[in-house]
């Protein structure tokens, strides 16, 4: 008894044809260079803030440059190639819990405020 599978392949058609070869009715998008896929697909959002954050930095009087932006996103990211969900990002006297799946600050507190707090439901913590 012979128990060998036959598998025949399914012909190969070059783009723009049906199986049978001839030319079918499919659109052809144009080509986009690689270069310019790759850096769309590269592109992150923005770090953005809840409400809850925003009141807080302005109650508190914090505000972040440019330069700090940058810390903080380059710091949520590395967290995100970690596998980190949500996050506590140190950055020089504030402290940010940041979602990282959504790419969100979810609250902000400086240095007077972080004094006897436990900071629970994060994965991870990062000093940017």
């Amino acid at each position: 008894m012979d128990d060998r599978l036959l598998i025949l392949p399914k012909p190969i058609a070059p783009a723009g044809t049906t199986q049978g070869g001839k030319p079918g009715a499919s659109k052809q998008t144009p080509a986009v260079p690689f270069d310019q896929v790759l850096d769309t697909q590269l592109q992150k959002e923005p770090l953005k803030f809840s409400r809850h954050a925003a009141l807080r930095m302005e109650s508190r009087g914090i505000s972040f440059n440019t330069t700090d932006m940058n810390r903080i996103k380059n710091a949520v990211d590395q967290v995100g190639a970690k596998g980190g969900k949500d996050s506590l990002v140190l950055l020089d006297q504030t402290a940010l819990v940041v979602s990282v799946k959504n790419n969100t600050v979810v609250t902000v507190m400086d240095k007077d405020t972080l004094k006897g707090n436990v900071f629970t439901n994060i994965d991870s913590a990062i000093i940017a």
